[in-house]
């Protein structure tokens, strides 16, 4: 595929309002870049006629892509196809087959289509439908003659993100890779790792995360969770997911003790829960201080057999009334041991403790000595002590995944030597 170039648009008036976040300009440009396409410009405009059609003009001639998402809805202010049309000079014209589909949605709804949706089925004239298998609105793809002879070609999805991104994975991308002509595929798999900051990640992998490297392997953090993110194209699915193979196969030589799972969504907290469900076993956690994500993290995973209880306590005394200890000076492995039979659990994580993030906060990058216990199945306990820091936005969840790699590495290594 030839060097390509993208502007992104992001439109409507909650966006330049800030009454939303646009989170799908950050999306597509991560996307684009595992195509291989630069991304050079941002747009964000409002629900305007006059605004939009200046946007997509201005974009048209700098930009051998122009993506946009929303202004495809069927109210009065969704004017993404007006806009596109007037741009490049075409009419609008009505085509059958997408207002079939979108009849097609409100009857599996059991509900009659407004005669609003009909402009929903409106598009300029030499443009392709883009399917949207998933709602009304469908996209737009037109190629937009330049002065000088050269093309720029507009992708119009929905603003809805879980629409856009169904799209653009299965129409658009395949598109740009192909340059339309077809015959082209393209795979992703996602990786997730937790241990190591994106610097030493980045010096670890080498040359995989190259630019020009085919599969390109995408590396992002997110409050100090890295994803890789692995982009195969091809002329065929199997040799796709061959080069994923052998890619994958080569980042675990490099970074393997640092994997825990696959998927955009996979956390620690899932690849835990895997584990014990497997083992059927059930785990109990205690957190100390001024927080209580551990808790929260595995709450959210709904009803799963692995969590036994959880604790969010002030700090050691704390755990010491509730153990219903009678002695000032009961050690921590005691309360832990009780805590646990109490639960009925095989495993208990003590994360000692969050620290208050009102004190953190003067410093630039505050550093927390931390401790981690793990009570066993046969009663033994093993300890580790970490110093964790980082801004202050991220020290409480980093401390968590912290705590759930030591128990992961507890569950490899029951003597939880390092």
């Amino acid at each position: 595929m030839a060097h390509l170039t993208a502007e992104i648009i992001s439109i409507g008036d909650e966006m330049i309002s800030g009454a939303r976040l646009d989170t799908n300009t950050a999306w597509l440009s991560r996307r684009l870049a595992e195509l291989g396409v630069e991304v050079h410009f941002h747009s964000t405009v409002g629900d305007t006629l006059a605004h939009n059609v200046d946007v997509f003009r201005i974009a048209v001639q700098r930009a051998d892509l122009v993506i946009a998402t929303g202004g495809l809805g069927p109210t009065q202010d969704d004017l993404t196809r007006e806009a596109i049309a007037e741009s490049i000079g075409v009419p609008l014209q009505f085509d059958p087959d997408s207002l079939a589909h979108i009849e097609a949605l409100f009857s599996r709804r059991g509900r009659e289509m407004p005669e609003r949706n009909r402009s929903q089925a409106m598009f300029p004239v030499g443009a392709t439908p883009i399917f949207n298998p998933q709602g009304t609105a469908p996209g737009v793809d037109i190629v937009a003659s330049r002065a000088d002879g050269t093309t720029s070609r507009i992708f119009a999805l929905p603003g809805v993100p879980a629409e856009m991104k169904t799209m653009f994975d299965e129409t658009v991308g395949p598109a740009i890779l192909s340059g339309g002509q077809g015959g082209q595929f393209i795979r992703h798999s996602v990786m997730k790792f937790f241990g190591v900051g994106e610097s030493e990640m980045e010096a670890r992998l080498g040359d995989m995360i190259s630019r020009t490297r085919q599969p390109r392997v995408g590396i992002t953090v997110s409050a100090a969770t890295i994803s890789l993110r692995i982009s195969a194209t091809a002329d065929h699915v199997a040799k796709c997911e061959s080069m994923i193979a052998a890619t994958r196969e080569d980042i675990m030589e490099r970074v393997g003790e640092l994997y825990f799972g696959d998927g955009e969504t996979f956390e620690q907290q899932h690849a835990v829960d895997a584990i014990l469900r497997r083992r059927k076993e059930r785990l109990c956690v205690v957190e100390l201080g001024h927080a209580a994500p551990l808790g929260n993290w595995f709450a959210a995973i709904g009803d799963s057999p692995v969590l036994a209880g959880g604790l969010s306590l002030v700090g050691l005394d704390e755990l010491r009334r509730f153990a219903g200890s009678e002695h000032a000076d009961a050690t921590l492995q005691e309360c832990i041991e009780t805590v646990r039979q109490r639960f009925s659990a095989e495993w208990l994580l003590l994360v000692d403790a969050y620290p208050d993030l009102h004190q953190l906060e003067q410093n630039a990058i505050p550093e927390s000595s931390i401790t981690f216990s793990v009570s066993h199945p046969d009663g033994r306990w093993t300890s580790k002590t970490e110093s964790i820091g980082g801004h202050p936005s991220i020290v409480h969840p980093r401390i968590a995944k912290a705590g759930l790699r030591y128990l992961r590495q507890c569950f490899a290594n029951p003597t939880g030597e390092q």
